[in-house]
């Protein structure tokens, strides 16, 4: 990419990093789209020895981008995202999309296909990880930041996703343990 299109490209991508989630770190405060994305990377390549015959290059790719629309529109958390809301981001995101150099926009607009289809084994895992580290993160988060309604949300969610898995449903059900035990230690305290 050349240097003037990296920067463009990079300024947008930034915005990332400003553009918070619902969820909060363990220390307080806010936690960034950019956050999010990185450790789900991170959470792919740490597990790339139980997948050997997936493409974890591919997977990374898929977890760096994934939310890069939310850089035009915010985050939305899934239990508030309309089919208007994901349209909109879709269209701004895939606009921009076009507007890079070959070969990114080709290589973006063909893993945004393959991860909305989420036929291929690498967009199954990239999906399942980007649910489970969200749920990582509400634990890590202070219960007391929770809405109501992520007690049980959290409890189940991200399973239908781990399915197709044996080695994610034993991470599921580990992070579904801390979970439990969350909510437990923090309804004693309440």
């Amino acid at each position: 990419m050349e240097p003037q299109a990296l920067l463009s490209a990079l300024h947008l991508a930034e915005r990332l990093k400003d553009t918070t989630r619902h969820c909060c770190s363990s220390g307080g405060r806010p936690e960034s789209v950019a956050e999010h994305s990185w450790r789900l990377a991170l959470m792919a390549y740490w597990l790339r020895d139980g997948f050997p015959e997936l493409d974890i290059d591919r997977v990374i790719r898929m977890c760096l981008i994934h939310d890069l629309g939310e850089a035009f529109t915010g985050d939305i958390p899934s239990f508030d995202k309309t089919p208007a809301d994901e349209a909109r981001e879709e269209a701004l995101l895939m606009g921009w999309v076009r507007s890079l150099p070959e070969p990114f926009a080709g290589e973006m607009t063909a893993l945004y296909a393959e991860m909305a289809a989420r036929e291929t084994p690498e967009a199954k895992l990239y999906k399942a990880l980007d649910n489970l580290e969200a749920v990582i993160q509400h634990n890590e988060s202070d219960l007391s930041t929770w809405a109501e309604h992520e007690f049980e949300l959290n409890l189940r969610y991200g399973y239908d996703k781990a399915a197709w898995s044996p080695l994610l449903l034993a991470l599921r059900d580990a992070v579904k343990a801390e979970t439990e035990a969350r909510i437990a230690a923090f309804r004693s305290e309440t």
